[in-house]
């Protein structure tokens, strides 16, 4: 049975660039093993399946990694999917609510003049899931220079490690262990590491890599489930007010923006997409 499918770049004004998504229209009949065999063939980050709502949502959506592991925060793999149905006229601009997971979370497609379409991505509510020292072990697990004694776990979907570097070079410079990386990421608690400086091109907040070995992604061009949760704890810290922008991707050579708006406890995620490919996935 043909399933149709698409690949897009996320966070990203033109192709080849940002963080490619494959997306899959329909696989409600597919068992949770052939969804992971699927995205595994389709060996991008994640790739993110299309289905109906169980309730309260306008659709639900699934997202595996390359790895076969599925992964329920909001991020690219949903706001590139969204996108994609609103290209395709498989949903209409407006007010949209989507199933992850447990939760049902609300979302903002806009249209404007130009035909450019715009994802608003409402994110799941911040917390601090832990923390972990900035010593020895995180520092060889990452390979590189690091700043501060405590990183946060903060989650507002997915809980990922925050890691301040002193400066662009430093993160570049970055060679990760990932059995080490994986094994701090355990003991903090947390999914994947997301390390940061606010040394950041081109006005952006914040400059940041993403490492996760614990569902097999080893470095991801631009992680949305990764900046909410940076722009609430840099809001937090006094750091920034409304509007952050986190650049990311640059040492893949997929440059991506990610823009986050902070409200106090509400994080926003937003972003388009572009498209690259479409097709049909034969099962």
């Amino acid at each position: 049975m043909p399933y149709p499918f698409a690949l897009v770049d996320v966070f990203a004004d033109e192709p080849l660039a940002g963080n490619p998504l494959a997306v899959v229209c329909g696989g409600d009949d597919l068992a949770d093993d052939t969804l992971a065999r699927a995205a595994r063939e389709f060996n991008q980050s994640e790739t993110t399946f299309v289905l109906a709502p169980r309730s309260g949502a306008n659709r639900r959506l699934r997202s595996f990694t390359a790895g076969g592991a599925e992964v329920v925060g909001a991020g690219h793999n949903a706001l590139g999917a969204w996108w994609w149905l609103v290209h395709a006229g498989l949903e209409r601009p407006g007010r949209l609510r989507q199933e992850l997971g447990d939760a049902v979370l609300d979302l903002t497609a806009e249209a404007g003049r130009d035909g450019r379409i715009a994802i608003a991505m409402r994110q799941g509510p911040p917390a601090v899931a832990g923390e972990a020292a900035v010593g020895e072990p995180l520092a060889a697990a990452l390979g590189g220079a690091l700043s501060g004694d405590r990183a946060p776990v903060v989650s507002t979907g997915s809980p990922h490690l925050l890691v301040e570097a002193p400066d662009r070079d430093a993160i570049d410079a970055l060679r990760p262990d990932a059995p080490a990386l994986a094994a701090v990421l355990a003991d903090a608690g947390a999914q994947g590491c997301y390390v940061y400086t606010r040394d950041a091109p081109d006005g952006a907040d914040a400059y940041a890599r993403f490492f996760n070995p614990t569902v097999g992604l080893w470095e991801d061009p631009a992680t949305g489930s990764a900046a909410g949760p940076l722009a609430w704890h840099l809001a937090r810290r006094g750091d920034v007010a409304g509007s952050v922008v986190v650049a990311q991707g640059h040492a893949m050579g997929r440059p991506s923006r990610i823009s986050v708006e902070v409200d106090g406890d509400a994080v926003t995620l937003s972003g388009s997409a572009v498209p690259v490919v479409h097709g049909e996935l034969t099962l």
